[in-house]
């Protein structure tokens, strides 16, 4: 019988590792390829393959809209997405601290069962290490994933091009608001959730709705901010931003404006940045609105020849700005 808190011993690779492993991780992991050998043997589809690894050491661990378990998953099946691969196996390394309660360990696991069925990818592998108390702050995970990318698609972020326009599938800045406000630092209450989602479907869709999907980024530490600089420097091109037509919820502005934040550098965890071509702009659009996760999607700019590698907003008053470029301690560090 487990004991209601992870110990040393769970960690030694003797019988009570053997007992965390199947009455905690076998019990919801399990599936054709989960393997207790020392790895899986997986069958490889034709065509290329996306890999892609994150470490997630998130405090708190439980937050609302998710969990670190969560977060794990979608982590890597976001990655994994951008490059246009369809999420297939993924395996997961957990560093867990001594002490650290054995139902919030099932908890995440759990989470992170439930996801990747969401998600259609199955977890085949792992490792398990417990550290001595205060080693490490409750529990890290990583995971590694691997996927198909589909038949004809080439994304990145060197191949934005002039005229393209650039989408946001939802509102920004939740994920980062969401654990700032967990960490109770500030003394702040506001009703808001996590965007936390694992997003393979709201790219095929964009996928299948175009052929010509230039650039598709996750907005995750440093946010939508972050990414947009990162597509001008790589592509040699500027960014225009219209500052109206960016989707933030009233209470993510409402607690930015208390502790003079940008919701542009707040981290996002369920949402997409995607440079397509003008033309394929409203059908891509209709596409993501019919997926749960990309109901909100929404224009929010375009890119240009001029100002490259910088990315210029249009106010709400009709004057530009610069938007600052991202440097020094983004805020609220997320990892």
């Amino acid at each position: 019988m487990l004991t209601e808190t992870v110990a040393l011993a769970h960690g030694a690779g003797g019988k009570q590792t053997s007992e965390l492993i199947d009455k905690v991780f076998k019990a919801y992991f399990s599936n054709p390829y989960f393997t207790a050998d020392d790895a899986a043997v997986l069958d490889v589809p034709a065509g290329k393959l996306a890999m892609s690894t994150d470490g997630f050491i998130v405090s708190p661990a439980f937050f609302p809209g998710g969990n670190i378990g969560k977060l794990s998953i979608c982590g890597t099946v976001n990655d994994l997405s951008c490059m246009g691969a369809r999420p297939l196996y993924m395996t997961c390394a957990f560093v867990i601290e001594e002490g650290f309660p054995m139902e919030d360990l099932r908890r995440i696991a759990k989470s992170m069962a439930d996801t990747a069925a969401k998600a259609g990818v199955k977890l085949v592998a792992g490792d398990t290490k417990v550290a001595g108390k205060g080693q490490v702050d409750g529990v890290f995970i990583t995971t590694t994933g691997v996927g198909v990318i589909e038949e004809g698609v080439k994304t990145g972020g060197a191949l934005a091009e002039p005229g393209d326009v650039i989408l946001v599938t939802g509102d920004v800045g939740r994920h980062g608001c969401t654990i700032l406000l967990a960490r109770d630092e500030y003394g702040i209450e506001a009703d808001v959730t996590s965007d936390c989602a694992p997003l393979w479907d709201a790219v095929s869709a964009a996928l299948g709705a175009s052929d010509h999907v230039h650039v598709i980024r996750d907005a995750t530490r440093g946010g939508v901010g972050t990414v947009l600089y990162e597509i001008a420097d790589q592509s040699g091109v500027g960014i225009r931003l219209e500052a109206e037509k960016i989707p933030v919820e009233p209470e993510v502005r409402g607690v930015c404006g208390m502790l003079g934040l940008e919701p542009l550098y707040l981290a996002c965890e369920g949402r997409m940045v995607m440079a397509v071509p003008e033309g394929d702009a409203q059908a891509v659009l209709e596409a993501l609105r019919k997926v749960p996760s990309a109901e909100g999607a929404a224009v929010i700019g375009r890119v240009t020849a001029e100002n490259q590698g910088r990315v210029v907003m249009t106010t709400e008053i009709g004057s530009q700005t610069l938007l600052p470029q991202p440097g020094n301690e983004l805020l609220p560090r997320i990892c």
